[in-house]
Protein backbone atom coordinates (compact mmCIF):
# COMPACT_ATOMS: atom_id res chain seq x y z
CA UNK A 1 0.00 0.00 0.00
CA UNK A 2 2.99 2.18 0.42
CA UNK A 3 4.05 2.75 -2.95
CA UNK A 4 0.00 3.68 -3.88
CA UNK A 5 0.06 5.86 -0.99
CA UNK A 6 3.25 7.57 -1.94
CA UNK A 7 1.49 7.90 -5.97
CA UNK A 8 -1.34 9.24 -4.69
CA UNK A 9 -0.04 11.59 -2.17
CA UNK A 10 2.51 13.25 -4.78
CA UNK A 11 -0.25 14.07 -7.85
CA UNK A 12 -2.65 15.03 -4.69
CA UNK A 13 -0.58 17.50 -3.48
CA UNK A 14 0.59 18.74 -6.74
CA UNK A 15 -2.70 19.30 -8.37
CA UNK A 16 -4.13 20.21 -5.19
CA UNK A 17 -2.35 22.84 -5.03
CA UNK A 18 -2.51 24.17 -8.25
CA UNK A 19 -6.37 24.29 -8.00
CA UNK A 20 -5.99 26.38 -4.55
CA UNK A 21 -3.95 28.77 -6.74
CA UNK A 22 -6.87 29.45 -8.47
CA UNK A 23 -8.39 31.40 -5.80
CA UNK A 24 -5.64 34.15 -5.64
CA UNK A 25 -7.23 37.00 -7.24
CA UNK A 26 -4.53 39.52 -8.25
CA UNK A 27 -3.91 41.70 -11.95
CA UNK A 28 -0.86 39.66 -13.24
CA UNK A 29 -0.06 42.49 -15.66
CA UNK A 30 0.94 44.87 -12.97
CA UNK A 31 4.07 44.08 -10.88
CA UNK A 32 2.94 44.44 -7.52
CA UNK A 33 -0.28 42.25 -8.30
CA UNK A 34 2.78 39.35 -9.61
CA UNK A 35 4.09 39.98 -6.18
CA UNK A 36 0.78 39.87 -4.26
CA UNK A 37 0.92 36.84 -5.96
CA UNK A 38 3.64 35.45 -5.37
CA UNK A 39 3.56 35.76 -1.88
CA UNK A 40 0.41 34.18 -1.51
CA UNK A 41 1.64 31.42 -3.21
CA UNK A 42 4.44 31.04 -0.79
CA UNK A 43 2.11 31.55 1.99
CA UNK A 44 0.04 28.81 0.73
CA UNK A 45 2.72 25.96 0.43
CA UNK A 46 3.83 27.19 4.12
CA UNK A 47 0.32 26.36 5.13
CA UNK A 48 0.46 23.16 3.55
CA UNK A 49 4.33 22.70 4.19
CA UNK A 50 4.64 23.20 7.56
CA UNK A 51 2.43 20.20 9.13
CA UNK A 52 4.22 17.85 6.94
CA UNK A 53 7.36 18.70 8.26
CA UNK A 54 6.56 18.95 11.54
CA UNK A 55 5.07 15.87 11.24
CA UNK A 56 8.52 13.93 10.23
CA UNK A 57 10.43 15.66 12.79
CA UNK A 58 7.99 14.57 15.16
CA UNK A 59 8.74 10.87 14.16
CA UNK A 60 12.30 11.11 14.05
CA UNK A 61 12.74 12.04 17.35
CA UNK A 62 9.46 10.14 19.14
CA UNK A 63 7.73 6.94 18.27
CA UNK A 64 8.96 3.78 16.14
CA UNK A 65 11.15 4.37 13.54
CA UNK A 66 9.06 2.04 11.03
CA UNK A 67 6.43 4.67 11.97
CA UNK A 68 9.25 7.70 10.83
CA UNK A 69 10.15 5.27 7.63
CA UNK A 70 6.33 5.48 6.53
CA UNK A 71 5.79 9.22 7.49
CA UNK A 72 9.23 10.56 5.37
CA UNK A 73 8.34 8.12 2.57
CA UNK A 74 5.01 10.25 2.14
CA UNK A 75 6.59 13.54 3.61
CA UNK A 76 8.73 13.45 0.43
CA UNK A 77 6.17 12.24 -2.11
CA UNK A 78 4.35 15.05 -1.19
CA UNK A 79 7.20 17.74 -1.12
CA UNK A 80 7.81 16.77 -4.82
CA UNK A 81 4.13 17.38 -6.01
CA UNK A 82 4.23 20.64 -3.70
CA UNK A 83 7.48 21.90 -5.46
CA UNK A 84 6.23 21.95 -9.25
CA UNK A 85 3.02 22.65 -7.99
CA UNK A 86 3.85 26.05 -6.72
CA UNK A 87 5.19 26.31 -10.28
CA UNK A 88 1.98 25.47 -11.73
CA UNK A 89 0.31 27.64 -9.66
CA UNK A 90 2.48 30.34 -11.12
CA UNK A 91 1.46 29.80 -14.22
CA UNK A 92 -2.56 29.83 -13.13
CA UNK A 93 -1.52 33.49 -11.50
CA UNK A 94 0.24 34.98 -14.93
CA UNK A 95 -2.78 33.38 -16.73
CA UNK A 96 -5.67 34.97 -14.83
CA UNK A 97 -8.20 35.96 -16.98
CA UNK A 98 -7.38 35.03 -20.33
CA UNK A 99 -8.16 31.49 -22.29
CA UNK A 100 -5.06 31.31 -23.54
CA UNK A 101 -1.72 29.85 -22.70
CA UNK A 102 1.46 30.73 -22.31
CA UNK A 103 2.75 32.52 -25.53
CA UNK A 104 -0.85 32.92 -26.98
CA UNK A 105 -0.67 32.29 -30.48
CA UNK A 106 2.80 33.14 -31.39
CA UNK A 107 6.75 30.98 -31.28
CA UNK A 108 6.38 27.20 -30.46
CA UNK A 109 2.56 27.52 -29.17
CA UNK A 110 1.51 28.57 -32.09
CA UNK A 111 2.64 25.75 -34.21
CA UNK A 112 1.53 23.63 -31.31
CA UNK A 113 -1.60 24.89 -32.11
CA UNK A 114 -1.31 24.20 -35.64
CA UNK A 115 -0.39 21.23 -35.44
CA UNK A 116 -3.89 20.70 -33.12
CA UNK A 117 -5.59 21.91 -35.35
CA UNK A 118 -4.38 19.79 -38.22
CA UNK A 119 -5.24 16.92 -36.05
CA UNK A 120 -8.86 18.43 -35.70
CA UNK A 121 -9.27 18.78 -39.39
CA UNK A 122 -7.90 14.86 -40.12
CA UNK A 123 -4.91 15.76 -41.15
CA UNK A 124 -1.68 13.14 -40.39
CA UNK A 125 1.56 13.83 -38.08
CA UNK A 126 3.55 17.20 -38.60
CA UNK A 127 6.35 16.61 -39.91
CA UNK A 128 8.97 14.79 -37.72
CA UNK A 129 7.46 16.56 -34.42
CA UNK A 130 6.48 13.73 -31.36
CA UNK A 131 2.59 13.60 -32.51
CA UNK A 132 1.40 12.66 -28.71
CA UNK A 133 1.00 15.96 -27.20
CA UNK A 134 -0.47 18.16 -29.84
CA UNK A 135 -2.41 14.92 -30.12
CA UNK A 136 -3.95 15.35 -26.96
CA UNK A 137 -4.71 18.84 -27.38
CA UNK A 138 -6.50 18.43 -30.23
CA UNK A 139 -8.41 15.60 -28.37
CA UNK A 140 -9.39 17.93 -25.60
CA UNK A 141 -10.12 21.00 -27.35
CA UNK A 142 -13.04 18.87 -29.04
CA UNK A 143 -14.48 17.45 -25.50
CA UNK A 144 -13.98 20.35 -23.18
CA UNK A 145 -14.18 23.70 -25.56
CA UNK A 146 -14.82 22.89 -29.44
CA UNK A 147 -15.05 26.50 -30.36
CA UNK A 148 -12.67 29.04 -32.59
CA UNK A 149 -9.71 28.93 -30.74
CA UNK A 150 -10.30 25.93 -28.57
CA UNK A 151 -6.47 24.43 -29.02
CA UNK A 152 -5.22 27.17 -27.91
CA UNK A 153 -7.23 27.36 -24.66
CA UNK A 154 -6.80 23.69 -24.64
CA UNK A 155 -2.65 24.24 -24.78
CA UNK A 156 -3.25 26.57 -20.96
CA UNK A 157 -4.89 23.72 -19.44
CA UNK A 158 -2.51 21.12 -20.58
CA UNK A 159 0.92 23.91 -19.71
CA UNK A 160 -0.93 24.10 -16.08
CA UNK A 161 -1.33 20.19 -16.04
CA UNK A 162 2.03 18.83 -17.11
CA UNK A 163 3.75 21.33 -15.10
CA UNK A 164 2.28 20.33 -11.74
CA UNK A 165 2.53 16.47 -12.01
CA UNK A 166 6.29 17.20 -13.57
CA UNK A 167 7.93 16.86 -9.93
CA UNK A 168 5.50 14.08 -9.06
CA UNK A 169 6.62 11.71 -12.11
CA UNK A 170 9.93 12.68 -11.63
CA UNK A 171 10.47 11.40 -8.02
CA UNK A 172 8.51 7.64 -8.69
CA UNK A 173 10.60 7.48 -11.66
CA UNK A 174 13.48 8.28 -9.24
CA UNK A 175 12.08 5.70 -6.78
CA UNK A 176 12.49 2.62 -8.95
CA UNK A 177 16.08 2.94 -7.92
CA UNK A 178 16.64 5.26 -4.94
CA UNK A 179 15.29 5.69 -1.14
CA UNK A 180 13.15 8.70 -0.78
CA UNK A 181 15.15 11.40 0.63
CA UNK A 182 17.71 10.40 -2.42
CA UNK A 183 15.04 10.43 -4.85
CA UNK A 184 13.90 13.78 -3.68
CA UNK A 185 17.35 15.35 -3.86
CA UNK A 186 17.55 14.85 -7.16
CA UNK A 187 13.90 15.29 -7.99
CA UNK A 188 12.77 18.89 -6.44
CA UNK A 189 16.09 20.45 -7.76
CA UNK A 190 15.96 19.05 -11.44
CA UNK A 191 12.74 19.78 -11.70
CA UNK A 192 12.65 23.37 -10.71
CA UNK A 193 15.73 24.07 -12.83
CA UNK A 194 14.50 22.35 -15.83
CA UNK A 195 10.98 22.32 -16.93
CA UNK A 196 9.26 25.42 -18.62
CA UNK A 197 5.74 25.69 -18.58
CA UNK A 198 5.71 26.68 -22.22
CA UNK A 199 6.58 23.07 -23.28
CA UNK A 200 6.37 21.05 -19.97
CA UNK A 201 6.35 17.75 -22.35
CA UNK A 202 9.55 18.50 -23.48
CA UNK A 203 11.55 18.33 -20.28
CA UNK A 204 9.10 16.26 -18.61
CA UNK A 205 10.22 13.65 -20.60
CA UNK A 206 14.16 13.84 -20.37
CA UNK A 207 13.44 13.93 -16.15
CA UNK A 208 11.93 10.44 -15.82
CA UNK A 209 14.09 9.15 -19.29
CA UNK A 210 17.10 8.33 -17.06
CA UNK A 211 15.95 6.93 -14.37
CA UNK A 212 13.98 4.47 -16.86
CA UNK A 213 16.96 3.75 -18.89
CA UNK A 214 19.01 2.93 -15.51
CA UNK A 215 15.77 0.81 -14.03
CA UNK A 216 15.97 -1.18 -17.31
CA UNK A 217 19.42 -1.91 -17.82
CA UNK A 218 19.45 -2.92 -13.86
CA UNK A 219 16.52 -5.22 -15.30
CA UNK A 220 18.61 -6.67 -17.92
CA UNK A 221 21.20 -7.31 -15.63
CA UNK A 222 18.77 -9.23 -13.53
CA UNK A 223 17.08 -10.76 -16.56
CA UNK A 224 19.63 -13.61 -16.52
CA UNK A 225 18.64 -14.77 -12.98
CA UNK A 226 15.22 -14.79 -13.89
CA UNK A 227 12.11 -16.67 -15.50
CA UNK A 228 11.78 -16.24 -18.65
CA UNK A 229 7.82 -15.22 -18.53
CA UNK A 230 8.41 -12.50 -15.53
CA UNK A 231 11.35 -11.23 -18.17
CA UNK A 232 9.30 -11.01 -21.03
CA UNK A 233 6.72 -9.43 -18.98
CA UNK A 234 9.04 -6.77 -17.28
CA UNK A 235 10.11 -5.76 -20.93
CA UNK A 236 7.08 -5.33 -22.65
CA UNK A 237 5.96 -2.98 -19.45
CA UNK A 238 9.48 -1.08 -20.03
CA UNK A 239 9.17 -1.14 -23.94
CA UNK A 240 5.59 0.27 -24.11
CA UNK A 241 6.64 3.22 -21.75
CA UNK A 242 9.90 3.80 -24.03
CA UNK A 243 7.37 4.13 -26.64
CA UNK A 244 5.32 6.37 -25.24
CA UNK A 245 8.37 8.67 -24.33
CA UNK A 246 9.62 8.65 -27.40
CA UNK A 247 6.03 9.84 -28.73
CA UNK A 248 5.21 12.24 -26.66
CA UNK A 249 9.25 13.95 -26.64
CA UNK A 250 12.16 12.17 -29.06
CA UNK A 251 14.69 14.67 -28.71
CA UNK A 252 16.77 13.26 -26.04
CA UNK A 253 16.66 9.57 -27.44
CA UNK A 254 19.05 11.56 -29.83
CA UNK A 255 21.07 12.56 -26.99
CA UNK A 256 21.06 9.67 -24.96
CA UNK A 257 21.22 6.97 -27.16
CA UNK A 258 24.97 6.76 -28.17
CA UNK A 259 26.31 6.35 -24.31
CA UNK A 260 23.24 3.60 -23.36
CA UNK A 261 23.73 1.54 -26.32
CA UNK A 262 27.78 1.50 -25.58
CA UNK A 263 26.62 0.64 -22.19
CA UNK A 264 24.43 -2.01 -22.87
CA UNK A 265 26.87 -4.19 -24.74
CA UNK A 266 29.30 -3.64 -21.73
CA UNK A 267 26.63 -4.93 -18.97
CA UNK A 268 25.42 -7.58 -21.13
CA UNK A 269 26.25 -11.17 -19.71
CA UNK A 270 28.06 -12.05 -22.17
CA UNK A 271 30.20 -14.86 -20.24
CA UNK A 272 26.73 -15.88 -17.98
CA UNK A 273 26.55 -19.08 -20.04
CA UNK A 274 24.20 -19.44 -22.83
CA UNK A 275 20.50 -19.87 -20.42
CA UNK A 276 21.31 -16.17 -18.77
CA UNK A 277 22.31 -14.81 -23.11
CA UNK A 278 19.60 -16.07 -23.99
CA UNK A 279 16.95 -14.69 -21.49
CA UNK A 280 18.95 -10.80 -21.10
CA UNK A 281 18.32 -11.37 -25.69
CA UNK A 282 14.73 -12.11 -24.54
CA UNK A 283 13.98 -9.35 -22.24
CA UNK A 284 16.18 -6.77 -24.16
CA UNK A 285 14.36 -8.07 -27.60
CA UNK A 286 11.15 -7.52 -26.19
CA UNK A 287 11.35 -4.23 -24.89
CA UNK A 288 12.88 -3.28 -28.01
CA UNK A 289 10.23 -4.79 -30.30
CA UNK A 290 7.36 -3.20 -27.82
CA UNK A 291 9.29 0.15 -28.19
CA UNK A 292 9.32 0.29 -31.82
CA UNK A 293 5.77 -1.18 -32.45
CA UNK A 294 4.64 1.94 -30.25
CA UNK A 295 6.96 4.83 -31.57
CA UNK A 296 6.56 2.91 -35.13
CA UNK A 297 4.48 6.23 -36.73
CA UNK A 298 7.28 8.69 -35.63
CA UNK A 299 10.22 6.15 -36.82
CA UNK A 300 8.38 6.07 -39.93
CA UNK A 301 8.48 10.13 -40.09
CA UNK A 302 11.68 10.86 -39.14
CA UNK A 303 13.09 7.76 -41.90
CA UNK A 304 11.06 9.35 -44.59
CA UNK A 305 11.32 13.05 -43.34
CA UNK A 306 14.50 13.66 -41.71
CA UNK A 307 16.50 15.15 -43.60
CA UNK A 308 14.25 17.45 -45.35
CA UNK A 309 13.78 19.47 -41.97
CA UNK A 310 17.61 20.79 -40.49
CA UNK A 311 17.36 23.11 -38.11
CA UNK A 312 18.48 26.63 -39.00
CA UNK A 313 17.25 28.34 -35.36
CA UNK A 314 20.51 30.09 -33.98
CA UNK A 315 20.17 32.35 -30.67
CA UNK A 316 22.44 33.60 -27.48
CA UNK A 317 23.29 29.71 -26.92
CA UNK A 318 24.31 29.14 -29.83
CA UNK A 319 27.00 31.69 -29.71
CA UNK A 320 28.91 31.48 -26.50
CA UNK A 321 31.52 28.94 -25.68
CA UNK A 322 29.95 25.73 -26.69
CA UNK A 323 32.24 24.25 -23.78
CA UNK A 324 29.95 25.91 -20.93
CA UNK A 325 27.01 23.65 -19.67
CA UNK A 326 25.77 24.68 -16.67
CA UNK A 327 23.48 27.53 -17.31
CA UNK A 328 21.02 28.35 -20.37
CA UNK A 329 19.28 31.28 -21.59
CA UNK A 330 16.49 30.79 -24.05
CA UNK A 331 15.82 32.67 -27.43
CA UNK A 332 14.39 35.47 -25.07
CA UNK A 333 17.44 36.70 -23.47
CA UNK A 334 16.62 40.01 -21.88
CA UNK A 335 20.12 42.00 -22.79
CA UNK A 336 22.43 39.39 -22.43
CA UNK A 337 24.90 39.00 -25.17
CA UNK A 338 27.76 36.53 -25.93
CA UNK A 339 30.53 38.64 -24.98
CA UNK A 340 29.12 39.35 -21.35
CA UNK A 341 27.63 35.35 -20.64
CA UNK A 342 28.14 33.31 -19.61
CA UNK A 343 30.28 35.25 -16.63
CA UNK A 344 33.62 33.85 -15.95
CA UNK A 345 34.36 32.02 -12.82
CA UNK A 346 37.09 32.36 -10.64
CA UNK A 347 39.37 29.31 -12.01
CA UNK A 348 39.92 29.00 -15.69
CA UNK A 349 36.65 30.63 -16.43
CA UNK A 350 34.57 27.98 -14.01
CA UNK A 351 32.77 29.29 -10.56
CA UNK A 352 32.74 28.11 -7.55
CA UNK A 353 29.58 26.49 -8.25
CA UNK A 354 30.98 25.15 -10.98
CA UNK A 355 33.75 23.21 -8.97
CA UNK A 356 31.76 22.17 -6.34
CA UNK A 357 29.50 20.21 -8.77
CA UNK A 358 32.68 18.70 -10.63
CA UNK A 359 34.10 17.74 -7.33
CA UNK A 360 30.98 15.98 -6.45
CA UNK A 361 31.19 14.14 -9.45
CA UNK A 362 34.34 12.98 -9.02
CA UNK A 363 33.13 11.80 -5.81
CA UNK A 364 30.61 9.61 -7.92
CA UNK A 365 32.39 8.03 -10.65
CA UNK A 366 35.46 7.10 -7.99
CA UNK A 367 33.12 5.81 -5.17
CA UNK A 368 30.11 4.48 -6.92
CA UNK A 369 31.09 3.48 -10.24
CA UNK A 370 29.75 0.18 -9.59
CA UNK A 371 26.11 1.93 -9.64
CA UNK A 372 23.82 0.94 -12.75
CA UNK A 373 22.47 4.29 -12.41
CA UNK A 374 26.30 6.43 -11.93
CA UNK A 375 27.20 4.29 -14.91
CA UNK A 376 24.16 5.18 -17.25
CA UNK A 377 24.27 8.93 -16.29
CA UNK A 378 28.14 9.04 -17.05
CA UNK A 379 27.70 7.01 -20.35
CA UNK A 380 24.45 9.56 -21.46
CA UNK A 381 27.20 12.46 -20.50
CA UNK A 382 29.56 11.05 -22.72
CA UNK A 383 27.27 10.27 -25.48
CA UNK A 384 25.53 13.89 -25.26
CA UNK A 385 29.02 15.84 -25.13
CA UNK A 386 30.33 14.10 -28.28
CA UNK A 387 27.12 14.60 -30.15
CA UNK A 388 27.28 18.55 -28.82
CA UNK A 389 30.50 18.81 -30.49
CA UNK A 390 29.73 16.60 -33.39
CA UNK A 391 26.92 18.90 -34.32
CA UNK A 392 28.68 22.43 -33.59
CA UNK A 393 31.73 21.54 -35.01
CA UNK A 394 29.75 20.90 -38.16
CA UNK A 395 27.81 23.67 -37.79
CA UNK A 396 29.13 26.14 -40.29
CA UNK A 397 29.60 23.90 -42.92
CA UNK A 398 26.05 22.52 -42.36
CA UNK A 399 24.48 25.94 -41.81
CA UNK A 400 22.36 24.03 -39.32
CA UNK A 401 21.75 24.12 -35.65
CA UNK A 402 20.27 20.56 -35.31
CA UNK A 403 19.27 21.60 -31.57
CA UNK A 404 22.55 20.84 -30.33
CA UNK A 405 22.68 23.08 -27.58
CA UNK A 406 19.79 21.44 -26.24
CA UNK A 407 22.58 18.84 -24.92
CA UNK A 408 23.26 21.49 -22.36
CA UNK A 409 20.00 20.52 -20.22
CA UNK A 410 20.84 16.41 -19.99
CA UNK A 411 24.58 17.14 -19.97
CA UNK A 412 23.73 19.33 -17.13
CA UNK A 413 20.96 16.80 -15.80
CA UNK A 414 24.01 13.81 -15.82
CA UNK A 415 26.21 16.02 -13.39
CA UNK A 416 23.20 16.88 -11.54
CA UNK A 417 22.90 13.03 -10.88
CA UNK A 418 26.99 11.89 -10.66
CA UNK A 419 27.17 14.44 -7.97
CA UNK A 420 24.20 13.38 -5.76
CA UNK A 421 25.12 9.82 -6.42
CA UNK A 422 28.94 10.82 -5.17
CA UNK A 423 27.32 12.21 -1.81
CA UNK A 424 25.54 9.28 -1.37
CA UNK A 425 28.68 6.85 -1.77
CA UNK A 426 30.52 9.25 0.74
CA UNK A 427 27.63 8.84 3.26
CA UNK A 428 27.33 4.58 2.65
CA UNK A 429 31.21 4.25 2.90
CA UNK A 430 31.32 6.61 5.52
CA UNK A 431 28.91 5.17 8.10
CA UNK A 432 30.47 1.89 7.22
CA UNK A 433 33.93 2.84 7.73
CA UNK A 434 32.51 4.52 11.36
CA UNK A 435 31.42 0.98 12.13
CA UNK A 436 33.93 -1.06 11.28
CA UNK A 437 36.41 1.42 13.09
CA UNK A 438 35.03 2.87 15.94
CA UNK A 439 33.08 -0.28 17.57
CA UNK A 440 34.82 -1.11 20.64
CA UNK A 441 36.37 -3.98 21.11
CA UNK A 442 33.27 -6.59 22.66
CA UNK A 443 30.57 -4.20 21.84
CA UNK A 444 27.28 -6.07 21.21
CA UNK A 445 27.64 -6.67 17.26
CA UNK A 446 23.87 -5.71 17.28
CA UNK A 447 24.56 -1.80 18.47
CA UNK A 448 25.67 0.66 16.36
CA UNK A 449 28.20 3.20 16.61
CA UNK A 450 25.75 5.79 15.06
CA UNK A 451 22.31 4.86 16.34
CA UNK A 452 19.66 5.09 13.62
CA UNK A 453 17.75 7.16 15.75
CA UNK A 454 20.50 9.83 14.74
CA UNK A 455 20.29 8.95 10.92
CA UNK A 456 16.77 9.37 10.81
CA UNK A 457 17.12 12.78 12.68
CA UNK A 458 19.98 14.23 10.57
CA UNK A 459 17.82 13.28 7.42
CA UNK A 460 14.61 14.49 8.27
CA UNK A 461 16.72 18.44 9.06
CA UNK A 462 17.90 17.76 5.44
CA UNK A 463 14.30 17.11 4.25
CA UNK A 464 13.23 20.55 5.63
CA UNK A 465 16.32 22.11 3.91
CA UNK A 466 15.63 20.81 0.70
CA UNK A 467 11.57 22.06 1.24
CA UNK A 468 12.98 25.53 1.96
CA UNK A 469 15.19 25.12 -1.33
CA UNK A 470 11.85 24.05 -3.16
CA UNK A 471 9.96 26.98 -2.45
CA UNK A 472 12.31 29.50 -2.90
CA UNK A 473 13.81 27.76 -6.07
CA UNK A 474 9.84 27.39 -7.42
CA UNK A 475 9.58 31.26 -6.68
CA UNK A 476 12.06 32.33 -8.51
CA UNK A 477 11.03 29.85 -11.53
CA UNK A 478 7.59 31.58 -11.25
CA UNK A 479 8.95 34.77 -11.47
CA UNK A 480 10.23 34.53 -14.67
CA UNK A 481 7.49 33.91 -16.03
CA UNK A 482 5.55 37.02 -14.79
CA UNK A 483 3.89 38.93 -17.75
CA UNK A 484 6.46 41.94 -18.96
CA UNK A 485 5.87 43.80 -22.40
CA UNK A 486 9.55 43.48 -22.92
CA UNK A 487 10.09 40.85 -26.27
CA UNK A 488 13.33 39.95 -25.44
CA UNK A 489 11.98 39.03 -21.74
CA UNK A 490 10.30 35.07 -20.66
CA UNK A 491 7.65 37.61 -19.29
CA UNK A 492 6.50 38.14 -22.89
CA UNK A 493 4.98 34.27 -23.56
CA UNK A 494 2.40 35.45 -20.54
CA UNK A 495 1.57 39.08 -21.90
CA UNK A 496 0.73 37.61 -25.07
CA UNK A 497 -1.63 35.55 -23.33
CA UNK A 498 -3.95 38.48 -22.32
CA UNK A 499 -3.50 40.57 -25.96
CA UNK A 500 -5.48 37.68 -28.08
CA UNK A 501 -9.21 37.87 -28.10
CA UNK A 502 -11.56 35.36 -26.44
CA UNK A 503 -13.99 32.75 -27.54
CA UNK A 504 -16.63 35.20 -27.13
CA UNK A 505 -14.86 38.26 -29.55
CA UNK A 506 -14.26 40.27 -26.62
CA UNK A 507 -10.54 40.69 -24.60
CA UNK A 508 -9.41 38.86 -22.00
CA UNK A 509 -10.47 41.03 -18.37
CA UNK A 510 -6.40 42.00 -17.72
CA UNK A 511 -6.02 42.82 -21.41
CA UNK A 512 -3.52 46.10 -21.63
CA UNK A 513 -5.51 47.37 -24.71
CA UNK A 514 -8.96 46.84 -24.56
CA UNK A 515 -9.55 48.15 -28.02
CA UNK A 516 -6.62 46.42 -29.98
CA UNK A 517 -6.77 42.54 -29.10
CA UNK A 518 -5.67 40.10 -31.60
CA UNK A 519 -8.10 38.11 -33.52
CA UNK A 520 -8.36 34.00 -33.09
CA UNK A 521 -6.36 32.38 -35.55
CA UNK A 522 -6.95 28.46 -36.99
CA UNK A 523 -4.71 27.99 -39.59
CA UNK A 524 -3.20 24.11 -39.58
CA UNK A 525 0.18 23.52 -39.63
CA UNK A 526 2.73 23.43 -42.60
CA UNK A 527 6.12 23.14 -43.00
CA UNK A 528 8.43 26.09 -43.11
CA UNK A 529 10.36 26.88 -46.53
CA UNK A 530 14.09 25.77 -45.72
CA UNK A 531 16.74 29.01 -47.23
CA UNK A 532 19.29 26.59 -46.44
CA UNK A 533 20.59 29.54 -44.29
CA UNK A 534 21.00 30.31 -40.22
CA UNK A 535 18.28 32.53 -39.15
CA UNK A 536 20.67 34.94 -36.71
CA UNK A 537 18.17 35.23 -33.63
CA UNK A 538 18.61 38.01 -30.94
CA UNK A 539 21.01 39.84 -32.90
CA UNK A 540 20.98 43.14 -34.79
CA UNK A 541 20.41 43.48 -38.81
CA UNK A 542 23.77 45.23 -38.62
CA UNK A 543 25.67 42.15 -36.74
CA UNK A 544 24.39 39.22 -39.19
CA UNK A 545 27.09 39.37 -41.36
CA UNK A 546 29.77 39.13 -38.62
CA UNK A 547 27.72 36.41 -36.18
CA UNK A 548 26.06 34.20 -38.37
CA UNK A 549 28.07 35.63 -42.00
CA UNK A 550 24.90 36.32 -43.73
CA UNK A 551 22.54 38.97 -45.18
CA UNK A 552 19.60 39.96 -42.99
CA UNK A 553 16.89 39.55 -44.75
CA UNK A 554 14.31 42.91 -45.69
CA UNK A 555 11.83 41.53 -42.87
CA UNK A 556 14.50 41.99 -40.12
CA UNK A 557 15.82 45.54 -41.38
CA UNK A 558 11.95 46.78 -41.58
CA UNK A 559 11.35 45.15 -37.91
CA UNK A 560 14.60 47.29 -36.43
CA UNK A 561 13.73 50.06 -37.99
CA UNK A 562 10.39 50.21 -36.47
CA UNK A 563 11.63 49.60 -32.93
CA UNK A 564 14.15 52.08 -33.41
CA UNK A 565 11.17 54.68 -34.27
CA UNK A 566 9.43 53.91 -31.81
CA UNK A 567 11.84 54.45 -29.49
CA UNK A 568 12.15 57.88 -30.46
CA UNK A 569 8.65 58.12 -29.92
CA UNK A 570 8.62 57.20 -26.70
CA UNK A 571 11.90 59.35 -26.08
CA UNK A 572 10.08 62.68 -27.46
CA UNK A 573 7.07 61.63 -25.72
CA UNK A 574 9.24 61.57 -22.29
CA UNK A 575 10.78 65.14 -23.26
CA UNK A 576 7.45 66.53 -23.67
CA UNK A 577 6.20 65.09 -20.83
CA UNK A 578 9.00 66.67 -18.63
CA UNK A 579 8.68 69.91 -20.34
CA UNK A 580 5.21 70.26 -19.23
CA UNK A 581 5.87 69.47 -15.79
CA UNK A 582 8.21 72.35 -15.81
Amino acid sequence: MLPLAEVLVSLVAALGFTLLSTHISVNPLIRVGQVSGLAKLQQYAAVLGLPLLAVLLYTAYRGSLLRHQAAKRLVCAALAGLATGVLAGGVVVALRGTPWGLGGQEGDPSALIAMANSFLHGESMSGIYPPLFPGLMAVWAKIRYDVPGGTGFALKDFQIFFTAIAGPMTYLAWRLLLRPFWALLIAVPSALLFMDPIRPYSHGSMLVLLPLLGYCLREMRRSADRPLRGSLLRGAVLGLVFGVVFLWYSGWYVWAAPGVFVLALFLFPWRAGKTAVKRAGAFVGVTLLTAGVVGAPLIYQMARLGSQTPDRYAFLAVYVDPAYVLGWVSDRSGKLEYQTWPAAGEMAGQSGFALLLLFAVGLGVGLALRNIMVLTAAATLAGAWLARFWFASHMAHDKAVQLYPRTTWIIMYCLMILAVLGMMAVIHRGSGWAERTLRPSGADPAARVVPRRVVAQLAAGMVCAIALFGTMGASWSVNRYMPQSDNMSMGIDAWRAHTVKTADGTCPRFAPDKKNCADIVTNDWRQNRDDGELWCGGIGPLNWKSVCGRKPPASEIQKEEQEQKQKREQEQKREQEQKAKQ
